[in-house]
């Protein structure tokens, strides 16, 4: 059994870089796009919860698993008011955040199992604290908040690294994004932009796929999406945009207690994601030639096109009008389309009903 993230997976930064690159070649032979199960805090602060989800998100496909790593002393007040009391356990968010925290070796173990599974293991830090810890883990790409875009002593502590960043915009306006993205890029750090919104779950009309083609073209960089709508259907749209990442919460049923659980996608759910966005990474780097694939179809053409046929017994010597001629299958006699070259033409031999022509049962004209 693998001891370490680094015996279980031959380079996952490799890896990660490959499919970063931007734009994807459509020849099969890049990597496909970096499919994400978010699991956030849907293991409500249990360990062996924590453990469950990466073995039901690398049973579904998925290319990593991803956490969020909150140390609440280093990120938060007690003054914090997002989701103040969701739940009387706990008697405020800072309380809450503190339950969420696991030991450092505990994330070492959570991610020794990722890499065991085989997937990529990822986690956002929401604080200078969470960089070092993770650093220490030797963990090869970070997932930055877009709630982190605004901090750049953050920025400069994950640029250190050198290591690839996945950047969320879910709440960033433009400049924040282009002002994070050069801070970034004068680190020669491999990036990819996510199109986000800050909604749980997120309807489709605040989606943003138009942003995905906008990023490409502002950044040059790798895009993706990050979605919170609890549904496969944008993460599949955004993959025949073509994208390099995409990142969905998950949990492991619908009837699972956790404020993100509506924003979520099953594990049933991410397993159907998961081959919906292959099949079409398939179609796009396939493209066909409609010409060559009509001369590879010729001989199943030939049983389902129709041919000319008599519609009634007739006689040799009939001259052929329309009420003489019908087109059926198969498409091994004279083409349907050439219908209007045999009317006026008089049968030298006699054809039964439902005769395919010839032209050899024709007289010259």
């Amino acid at each position: 059994m693998p001891t370490s993230p680094e015996d279980a997976r031959s380079s996952p930064e490799v890896d990660l870089r490959q499919r970063l690159r931007s734009p994807l070649r459509a020849g099969g032979s890049e990597p496909g796009c970096l499919l994400v199960g978010e699991v956030a805090q849907a293991h409500d602060g249990s360990l062996g919860m924590a453990h469950a989800f990466i073995d039901a998100i690398a049973r579904a496909g998925a290319d990593a698993v991803k956490f969020q790593t909150h140390i609440a002393a280093a990120e938060s007040t007690p003054d914090e008011p997002w989701r103040v009391r969701f739940r009387t356990q706990d008697a405020s968010r800072y309380e809450y955040w503190k339950r969420m925290e696991f030991r450092e070796a505990e994330w070492r173990e959570l991610m020794t199992h990722a890499a065991e599974r085989g997937l990529v293991f990822l986690s956002s830090p929401f604080s200078c604290e969470a960089v070092d810890l993770l650093e220490r883990l030797g963990i090869v790409a970070w997932k930055i908040a877009s709630g982190e875009l605004g901090n750049p002593a953050f920025l400069e502590r994950i640029a250190d690294t050198g290591k690839p960043v996945l950047l969320s915009t879910g709440m960033s306006p433009l400049a924040e994004i282009d002002a994070a993205v050069e801070r970034l890029r004068a680190r020669a750090l491999r990036l990819a932009v996510l199109q986000c919104t800050s909604a749980y779950p997120c309807p489709p009309e605040k989606i943003g796929l138009n942003m995905i083609p906008f990023f490409r073209r502002r950044f040059g960089c790798a895009v993706g999406l990050s979605d919170h709508s609890g549904t496969i259907y944008p993460g599949l749209a955004a993959a025949t945009l073509g994208i390099e990442v995409l990142e969905v919460h998950v949990t492991l049923s619908r009837e699972m207690f956790g404020p993100d659980v509506a924003a979520s996608v099953t594990t049933a759910e991410l397993a159907q994601l998961v081959a919906g966005v292959r099949f079409i990474e398939r179609m796009r780097a396939h493209p066909i030639d409609k010409e060559a694939m009509a001369r590879e179809m010729a001989p199943l053409r030939r049983s389902f096109t129709k041919s000319l046929v008599a519609r009634v017994d007739l006689p040799a010597g009939t001259v052929l009008a329309q009420e003489h001629l019908a087109a059926k299958k198969p498409g091994t006699g004279i083409p349907a389309d050439r219908f209007a070259e045999l009317l006026g033409r008089r049968l030298k031999t006699a054809v039964a009903r439902d005769q395919l022509l010839r032209f050899e049962d024709l007289l010259e004209s």
